[in-house]
């Protein structure tokens, strides 16, 4: 083969390329508007691909097939497209909300919050921003945060109860037990037969230490769904929080029947065998209770206490140590230990442990002083 005809050649070969980069170019966004009139999303992807692989600075190219790739719902896929569009122009209008999108469909909720917030910031009365970016930060476990951009949305649709949960939680897990009861209220008046309401807003009110209060909604609960989980251990922790352990008692008993293992109700009951004198039942209950779970402190705490009085010092002494890891501002675990390490003639850590008491003590009613006390988190 002369020379000629390897050129000839040459350009037979890379004929189809040629003939689809300059098909892309000449006809790339009319071409491509029209597939996607067509629904013709995926067709529509390849042409704005070919352009881009044309012109790699193109970021309306990229801009666009980050949008048909979301349309086919391949939203990892039009992540890089986004971020490579506003790479080039980070002014390229709706760009930044529909990555956010991309990652909110993914799952990906902290991650989708700096686009939104961006989004938001550019157009502060776009309501599809601001629920998206509450929802994110929902979805990330920001719950203060959520309560911010959900509630005007709430004020101004009061029907959607989906949204209005999504507040109330979010109100209730960051401790803002008034705004809380206020929207489970709502939610309640709309749907009184809502287990899972009843039982929400109970915690709202026991945060507000309207005890009582939150116990009647728990009752209404289990009147409504007797076999919800984690019901009952609720309504008996209520009980046991106001001292009244013979109504605890059954509640936790009632648990146990629909789940033989729940740590929290076996720890419960074994400190209310504790508080009667039953030892051994209570050290049977709590060693099966930090069987199951090892962060339920109250089971360390109570176990620690029975095996010193079994005068099983160092199971006491391994129990209490967990219980302060567990949480080491809680004066009484470092007390107990301390009696442990004294009956077990180590002086200098027992001194330790009473020098920590006295002073946690002492930084707990300095904070009564300044604020409220909240409520105790079941099992723990």
């Amino acid at each position: 083969m002369n020379h000629g005809e390897c050129k000839v050649a040459a350009i037979v070969l890379l004929w189809p390329i040629f003939v689809n980069v300059t098909a892309a170019q000449a006809s790339g966004p009319s071409h491509a508007a029209a597939l996607e009139q067509q629904g013709k999303f995926f067709e529509a992807a390849e042409i704005w691909r070919a352009v881009t692989e044309h012109n790699p600075r193109d970021a309306a190219a990229f801009a666009s097939l980050g949008i048909d790739l979301a349309r086919q719902q391949k939203y990892a896929e039009a992540v890089p497209a986004y971020q490579k569009a506003l790479a080039l122009n980070p002014r390229l209008p709706g760009i930044k909300l529909d990555l956010g999108l991309a990652e909110f469909k993914q799952g990906h909720f902290q991650a989708a919050i700096a686009p939104l917030s961006a989004a938001f910031a550019a157009a502060p009365r776009s309501d599809q921003a601001r629920t998206l970016l509450g929802m994110s930060y929902y979805g990330a476990g920001r719950f203060a945060e959520a309560v911010k951009y959900v509630a005007p949305i709430v004020k101004a649709d009061p029907t959607n109860l989906e949204l209005r949960n999504v507040l109330a939680q979010s109100c209730l897990i960051s401790k803002n037990y008034s705004c809380a009861s206020e929207h489970f209220r709502v939610i309640l008046q709309q749907d009184p037969d809502s287990v899972a309401a009843h039982i929400l807003m109970g915690e709202a009110l026991d945060g507000l230490q309207k005890t009582d209060e939150a116990i009647a909604e728990f009752q209404a609960a289990a009147k409504i769904s007797p076999r919800e989980p984690d019901l009952h251990f609720g309504l008996g922790y209520l009980y046991w929080k106001s001292h009244d352990y013979e109504r605890a008692k059954p509640e936790f008993q009632a648990e146990l029947a629909l789940d033989s293992n729940h740590a929290s109700a076996l720890a419960y009951l074994g400190d209310i065998a504790l508080k009667n004198n039953d030892i051994g039942t209570a050290a049977s209950l709590l060693e099966k209770s930090v069987q199951q779970k090892s962060d339920v402190r109250i089971a360390y705490l109570d176990l620690g206490a029975a095996r010193m009085q079994q005068k099983q010092f160092p199971e006491a002494l391994k129990a209490l140590q967990h219980a302060v890891e567990l949480d080491p501002t809680q004066p009484d675990a470092h007390y107990r230990l301390g009696r442990v390490y004294q009956a077990l003639g180590n002086s200098a850590e027992a001194q330790r442990e009473f020098s920590k008491t006295r002073t946690l003590h002492q930084k707990a009613d300095a904070a009564v002083v300044l604020t409220k006390p909240t409520a105790p988190v079941p099992g723990k």
